[in-house]
């Protein structure tokens, strides 16, 4: 009973790791892809040490510690009325969805590739549609349930936070304008996932496996839904990834508007 008492009063303490760099931030050619899809300056990322073992049975008690931690609030921005602002209420409750996170290598993107979205040049096919003139196969796939294509990837494969990224980087930002062709979205994707989890070989069948643990988060404060936005939108996420090893803790993040036009 001890143990479980000591365990039920657990908390977290946080502190940045400014040291800690990402390859997807720092990558010209990625930025200008953030550029051109409208996500620059809205999407980004930024690890955090902690001070505990994590479990996944303690998740949402890891996440209200997070939001609630003096040194996070402070590093942590919201986008309201079309500007940055702090987190400046306290964080009563936090809503955590746990993201399956298995995948190492973009094996699960195969189906793409022989299932009538992209042409053997690997461009996308165009199709008609009643609100976007500027549509194709691909989106159609991802975002329209009803659509013959959408069951190309079942739920489980949609679960995958492999799969998560490369949808968020298909659809975009407020002003997307969209690739032609598959590849700028598929090598992004790897890019930031690489970038995002930790990974290790077993010494004896050399086999390689996640170790990272995804928590997809919102926090709310007094008045409700707060960061990663008031209003709930697809394409405005916020992402815990824990490596329980390092005892790091990466947030990635996006806010849903019109982003920078400038490197």
């Amino acid at each position: 009973m001890a143990g479980d008492k000591c365990d039920f009063e657990q908390t977290f303490s946080f502190c940045p790791l400014p040291s800690k760099k990402f390859s997807f931030l720092q990558d010209r050619e990625t930025l200008e892809l953030f550029m051109k899809w409208s996500m620059l300056g809205r999407v980004s990322a930024q690890t955090y040490s902690f001070d505990q073992c994590f479990y996944p049975y303690s998740s949402d008690k890891f996440a209200l510690s997070f939001f609630r931690d003096p040194n996070v609030v402070s590093s942590l921005r919201k986008t309201e009325a079309g500007a940055w602002v702090p987190l400046d209420k306290l964080i009563v409750s936090v809503a955590v969805e746990p993201v399956p996170c298995t995948k190492v290598s973009m094996e699960l993107f195969d189906p793409i590739y022989s299932c009538g979205i992209l042409r053997p040049s690997g461009h996308l096919v165009k199709c008609l549609h009643d609100v976007y003139p500027d549509y194709d196969e691909l989106r159609q796939m991802l975002q329209e349930e009803d659509s013959e294509q959408y069951r190309v990837f079942g739920r489980e494969e949609r679960a995958e936070l492999l799969f998560r990224l490369f949808k968020h980087l298909c659809v975009g930002g407020e002003l997307c304008q969209y690739e032609d062709t598959i590849e700028p979205y598929i090598s992004t994707t790897k890019k930031i996932y690489r970038d995002l989890i930790s990974v290790q070989k077993d010494p004896e069948t050399k086999k390689i496996s996640v170790v990272s643990t995804v928590l997809k988060v919102c926090a709310y404060d007094e008045s409700g839904r707060c960061y990663p936005g008031r209003r709930e939108e697809d394409q405005t996420f916020a992402y815990l990834i824990v490596d329980p090893f390092k005892r790091h803790v990466t947030l990635f993040y996006h806010s849903y508007g019109v982003g920078t036009f400038t490197l």
